[in-house]
């Protein structure tokens, strides 16, 4: 069992967080049987790997990608994940973060310095939750003193929201109703 090539190249595919190529699974695979493969024992193992994970029966696929091989959930099942990792991310989400995020999707790029100034409170470990959910990215140094760092929204954050660009978010006046006034009205 432990000689067999297709299932460490499985292995190898299913613990790789991207998609792996073929160049690299035969390098793996050398150093770890120490002696040479041919490129054509990997490509029939991956064939074999992939007849495999085609059945009806299972929920994930061996899909090319990238010029490499990745595991990944049949098309069948993507709505339960989209639900299951919207789920995920709306209960981890602190009323600081979605605030923090707010001030960062309206004003990027934006410094730490000034999100604390519009938040009015110290905001270290809200963005470092927001950068380890990849929610937000580092978007370079501004050009003034200090060089501090610029944080901007990232693509997965365009996904939660389901926005295309920036020019998707809602703007104010979606929010203003004629019926928000102070005081009567004069004709």
């Amino acid at each position: 069992m432990l000689n067999r090539l297709d299932l460490h190249i499985e292995a190898l595919i299913f613990a790789s967080e991207q998609s792996i190529g073929i160049t690299d699974l035969k390098a793996i695979c050398e150093a770890a049987f120490k002696r040479p493969i041919e490129e054509k024992e990997i490509i029939t193992s991956i064939a074999a790997i992939k007849e495999k994970y085609d059945s009806p029966n299972l929920a994930i696929e061996l899909v090319e990608v990238a010029n490499g091989y990745l595991f990944l959930t049949k098309k069948d099942f993507h709505t339960s994940i989209n639900q299951l990792q919207l789920h995920r991310a709306k209960k981890k989400l602190s009323q600081a973060a979605i605030e923090t995020l707010a001030i960062i999707a309206y004003r990027q790029p934006i410094a730490k310095l000034e999100i604390e100034q519009i938040r009015g409170v110290n905001c270290d470990y809200t963005v470092q939750k927001l950068l380890e959910k990849e929610l937000i990215s580092l978007a370079g140094k501004a050009d003034t003193v200090g060089k501090p760092i610029l944080y901007q929204t990232s693509d997965l954050f365009m996904d939660y929201f389901g926005l295309k660009n920036i020019a998707d978010l809602p703007q104010l006046k979606d929010f203003i109703t004629e019926t928000n006034e102070i005081g009567e009205q004069q004709d």
